[in-house]
C-alpha cells in the first residue's frame, strides 16, 4: 500500500504504518520469546527511536514481558544525511545498568557507530547482557562490525524519514517510513 506524500519533499511510502506495525508485533513475540517474564532495561536511543520503542514496549507489555524503560540522547547525524563519523552523548540515562539485562532500541543500524559505542559504554558500566534491536538495517553503510539481534526491515542505502527519523528535525511525526527527494537548497 503507497501513501500519497504530504509534502513535495517526499516520495511515495516504503513502509506504510500497517506493515510497520505488523513487523513490530513480530518482533515483539521474538523479543518476548527470549527475554520470558524476567525484568529487563529497554533503553530507547532517542530522538528517532521514540515512535518505535513506545510502539515496541507496548506490543512487549502486551505478550506479559517486563520491560522498564530508559533513555538516552547521542547524536551522530546533526543536521546532514549522513554520519559525521563520531558519537555525543548529549542527554545521560538516569536508571542504573550494573547487574541488568539490556535490550537497546535504536530507530536505524546504519555505520554502526551508534551501536557500537552504546554496547561499549553499557559494558564498562556493568551491563549483564545486550541485545539490540533496530526498526531499519542498512548494511551497506556499515563501517563497524555489528549486528542488530532484532531488526524490522533491511533497506537499501537511501535516507529514510517518517516514523521518529527525521531530516533536520522534520518529518518524525509521518506514521510511514519514506525517502527524501533531494532537500531544497538553503
Amino acid at each position: 500500500m503507497t501513501t500519497t506524500p504530504p509534502h513535495p519533499d517526499l516520495s511515495c511510502a516504503l513502509y506504510s504504518a500497517d506493515q510497520i506495525q505488523k513487523r513490530i508485533n513480530e518482533m515483539a513475540d521474538e523479543i518476548a520469546r527470549d527475554y520470558g517474564h524476567e525484568e529487563f532495561l529497554a533503553i530507547s536511543i532517542m530522538k528517532g527511536s521514540f515512535i518505535f520503542a513506545a510502539d515496541l514496549i507496548r506490543c512487549l507489555s502486551a505478550r506479559k514481558a517486563q520491560p522498564v524503560l530508559d533513555f538516552i540522547t547521542l547524536s551522530s547525524y546533526g543536521s546532514e544525511t549522513s554520519s559525521r563519523g563520531s558519537i555525543s552523548v548529549l542527554t545521560e540515562l538516569t536508571l542504573p545498568v550494573t547487574g541488568h539485562r539490556i535490550l537497546i532500541i535504536d530507530d536505524i543500524l546504519d555505520t554502526g557507530l551508534t551501536l557500537h559505542t552504546t554496547r561499549h559504554l553499557l559494558y564498562e558500566r556493568g551491563a549483564k547482557d545486550i541485545r539490540t534491536c533496530v526498526l531499519l538495517d542498512k548494511p551497506a553503510r556499515r563501517s563497524v562490525p555489528i549486528e542488530a539481534n532484532y531488526r524490522g526491515f533491511q533497506i537499501k542505502n537511501v535516507f529514510i524519514i517518517g516514523y521518529g527519523l527525521d531530516y533536520n528535525n522534520r518529518y518524525r511525526h509521518l506514521p510511514y517510513l519514506t525517502t527524501l527527494t533531494p532537500p531544497p537548497s538553503p
